[in-house]
């Protein structure tokens, strides 16, 4: 029987990059303190795992250092060795090399042998030392004259195309193999399932080989089978051998059997791909309905009610339809926050800091394109939180502060957004040096600036404070990148800081890039769509409501205070909206209010984005478009990009 392995390889990059994270996630945990053997038994089997897949598939050079670090996590596991300083951080770097390897083998990106050569030498070396933890005093189980095998597949086994007789051929490499195939558990033929395992197998290896040797065999596969592996009995001159061996096979074959087994799998791996065309037929779905309330308009009063009723049921089913697929593309941001442990242990001991790092929210969910592009952003921003914003330990105890500085991650759902912040309890940002490196540079500094503005200067490109640039960041440095990579997920981000005190960043997301609510208004004969996130009410301006002030253009007064007022007709090329006649919006964008003043109200709805810059360009304002009811195309305002693209007087 020949299987193209090749078809599980994807499978297999997906589980290992799933172990590698559990290794580093165990590891950083036993840095801490943690060493239960839950903790190590979690590490142990990640690597074991990926060796196993390795070695399946012919990835020599991963199965190569897996085997070493393997060999080290056993002798710790055994008590052969304390496991130290060094140990866990040989591992941790073995983690980054194998990482390498696995991108080298699922995408042709070259590691670099030279570092390869490192690491495998650094483990080689560690092997190499002599024991510094108590001897096993007890008979080694993992030395034998040879195996007795029950093994027993589950249907997983061979639902992920794994072959049983390629493992009889991996043992019978091993040595002098005994097999005879076990129907005890076949059922009557009407009883037959065609998707349950009825076959098994009771092997006997005679050779001396050591466990470790019979369980790679089966690494690939420990989890889809029942397996018992135990020893054969040294040979005795008063009994046959196969009286002795039918002996000892029976509790081994009865243990076998009772083993539960694993429970249904309760979920599936989906090709993004397949998802993303789901997402697109949904949206399809919503511009049909649309256009079919379009339509129902003209009819006659009673077969518009009826009309109008079967649309509102579509309308329920499309959403909660919508909801459903937009839901299997939300990941927790634990996705993202689980790589900071490792960031910050590694940028703390660099710059030699004592950092602790608080997470708050991980389960908080956000859509799988948004995760992978927030993780940059993030890691810009929390190796800028230790380098420049935490304190030498010497200088917080000066501070009457704690030596060991905090770095805070948080998520959680507000106002229909994804806030993610960032915070450290450092020194805080230096108000009157950012002044004077800005206006050393030329940048336009207003007369009397408010800590917003003055904070607001370093996300100039290339603004930096930083006396001498570190290989980690700078404050200030790349942070231009990371605000424009927020904008172009519709995201803003704010930064607030106190004198001794901290460094607070907010970045504040849309739950979703797909499909979203707006409010569609009539602007110089077009409609134009409003974020729903952003508006925050709509009012018709009475007699006097509006004014104009010198240097600071239109005001609309709304209670106590005075809000800028821009007419999208002018903003966007279109008609000058019709004076007494207009309306009012008033939304918030980047931390900000604003008026804006359209023809009319069309009315709530919901729309399907679709890119500008994918299909045309990018185009200032805009953050994308749609597809109407009619036919019609009708933009998508970008609110944060009209706030930005006026300068707004503080409230009167």
């Amino acid at each position: 029987m020949s299987i193209d392995l090749q078809r599980f390889h994807a499978t297999y990059f997906e589980e290992s990059r799933d172990g590698l994270d559990a290794m580093e996630a165990g590891l950083l945990a036993m840095d801490a303190g943690e060493r239960g053997a839950e903790t190590l038994n979690s590490v142990f089997r990640a690597a074991h795992s990926i060796k196993g897949g390795a070695a399946t598939f012919g990835f020599d050079a991963v199965a190569a250092l897996t085997h070493a670090l393997e060999t080290l996590l056993d002798r710790i596991r055994a008590g052969t060795r304390a496991v130290g300083a060094a140990d866990i951080d040989a591992m941790l770097a073995s983690v980054d090399v194998l990482r390498a390897l696995l991108a080298e083998a699922e995408h042709g990106r070259p590691a670099d042998p030279a570092q390869v050569r490192a690491m495998d030498a650094r483990l080689q070396a560690l092997l190499g030392e002599a024991s510094d933890g108590p001897r096993a005093t007890a008979p080694d189980t993992n030395a034998a004259a040879g195996w007795r095998i029950e093994f027993q597949p589950e249907p997983t086994l061979f639902m992920r195309g794994n072959d049983p007789i390629a493992l009889l051929r991996a043992l019978e490499a091993l040595g002098p193999l005994q097999v005879q195939a076990r129907l005890d558990a076949l059922p009557p033929f009407e009883a037959l399932d065609p998707l349950q395992a009825a076959i098994g197998w009771s092997l006997r290896l005679d050779a001396p080989v050591p466990r470790a040797a019979v369980e790679d065999v089966f690494a690939w596969v420990e989890d889809e089978c029942r397996l018992a592996i135990e020893p054969l009995p040294p040979p005795s001159p008063a009994a046959g051998d196969a009286s002795a061996v039918a002996a000892d096979e029976a509790p081994a074959a009865s243990a076998a059997r009772g083993a539960p087994a694993h429970e249904g799998e309760s979920s599936i791996r989906v090709d993004v791909a397949k998802v993303d065309a789901l997402v697109n037929l949904v949206g399809e779905l919503v511009i049909t309905r649309s256009m079919l309330q379009q339509l129902g308009t003209g009819l006659g009063v009673e077969v518009a009610e009826r009309m109008e009723a079967a649309l509102a049921q579509l309308e329920r089913n499309t959403r909660e339809l919508q909801e459903a697929v937009m839901g299997i593309r939300m990941l927790p941001v634990d996705a993202v926050f689980r790589r900071f442990p490792r960031l910050v242990r590694d940028a703390s001991a660099r710059l030699g800091k004592r950092v602790r790092l608080q997470t708050r929210g991980e389960s908080t969910e956000l859509d799988k394109g948004m995760i992978e592009r927030i993780a940059d952003p993030l890691v810009h921003l929390v190796r800028n939180a230790i380098d420049h914003g935490l304190e030498p330990p010497e200088a917080r105890v000066a501070a009457g502060k704690d030596p060991t500085g905090t770095v805070t991650l948080a998520a959680a759902h507000r106002d229909g957004h994804i806030v993610i912040e960032v915070a450290d309890d450092g020194r805080g940002l230096d108000r009157a040096r950012i002044l004077a490196k800005a206006r050393e540079r030329g940048l336009a500094v207003p007369e009397s600036p408010t800590d917003a503005q003055v904070f607001d200067l370093v996300f100039q490109p290339g603004f930096s404070t930083a006396d001498t640039i570190t290989d980690l960041s700078g404050r200030g440095v790349g942070m231009d990148v990371v605000r424009n990579n927020i904008r172009q997920l519709g995201g803003s981000v704010q930064l607030d800081s106190r004198s001794g005190a901290g460094t607070r960043v907010e970045i504040r997301l849309p739950l979703t890039l797909a499909i979203v609510d707006g409010m569609a208004v009539a602007v110089g004969g077009e409609t134009l769509l409003l974020p729903l996130a952003h508006v925050r009410e709509s009012l018709r301006p009475g007699p006097g409501d509006i004014r104009t002030v010198k240097g600071e253009g239109r005001l609309l007064r709304l209670r106590d205070e005075f809000l800028p007022l821009l007419s999208l007709g002018e903003a966007y090329g279109y008609a000058r909206s019709r004076g007494d006649e207009t309306v009012a919006v008033v939304v918030e964008g980047e931390g900000q209010r604003l008026a804006v003043e359209v023809d009319a109200l069309i009315g709530q709805q919901q729309v399907v984005v679709k890119s500008l810059e994918r299909h045309y360009r990018h185009v200032d304002g805009i953050s994308g478009a749609t597809i109407l009811g009619d036919g019609r195309v009708a933009l998508i305002v970008d609110v944060g990009g009209l706030v930005r693209g006026r300068r707004l007087p503080q409230a009167a």
